[in-house]
């Protein structure tokens, strides 16, 4: 199976590629549109702001790529933000295949930015969230978050709910950061990859 991180330009890429590793796979790191379509299953990560993010793709040539995929794609943390139509952070259009918009965490009394492990409430019977517990932790650091909506395959409260997975038809995202979040984390991305 052929395994594509993609270099974003804004993202850690080799704690991804550490995590696919330890479950016995060997990902490719890349931007060349042709190794990134003819790949099995290919990684969106990313870290920072999404002005800066979305700035990085369109200087790679990424973002009108990322859209043509027809295989199961996994944005993580930023990268999942980046599904969105927009966000409110640097008021940047993002890729527009989730028909929502990505707003600041409001201040409900608790530190911002969001930053530890929190509990994920997957949707019955998911197939991203099998044989993970309900209610499991995962590891989360973010200041931005995708409201809930129809997308939403699971959902996190830090103040109030929120999305922390989401599906359109090919598309996945996870706001947490599967790489560091112990066996639960390592459990998503295991099924994600055979999918």
């Amino acid at each position: 199976m052929k395994i594509v991180i993609l270099d974003t330009g804004c993202a850690n890429l080799s704690s991804v590629k550490y995590a696919v590793q330890r479950l016995g796979y060997d990902p490719i790191i890349s931007l060349s549109p042709d190794i990134v379509l003819s790949s099995d299953k290919l990684f969106l990560p990313g870290v920072g702001s999404a002005s800066s993010a979305m700035k990085k793709l369109k200087e790679r040539n990424l973002i009108e790529l990322i859209k043509v995929c027809t295989q199961p794609v996994l944005g993580i943390c930023l990268g999942m933000q980046l599904l969105a139509d927009y966000s409110t952070e640097g008021h940047v259009n993002t890729l527009g295949i989730i028909h929502e918009k990505v707003r600041k965490i409001p201040d409900c009394g608790l530190p911002l930015p969001h930053m530890g492990w929190n509990q994920v409430s997957p949707k019955a019977g998911h197939h991203l969230f099998r044989g993970i517990p309900d209610d499991a932790y995962f590891y989360f650091v973010h200041g931005y978050a995708m409201p809930l909506c129809s997308a939403t395959i699971a959902e996190t409260n830090y103040g109030e709910s929120f999305t922390a997975a989401v599906q359109k038809e090919n598309f996945y995202g996870v706001q947490f950061h599967p790489e560091r979040s112990g066996l639960a984390g390592a459990k998503l991305l295991k099924n994600f990859l055979e999918m």
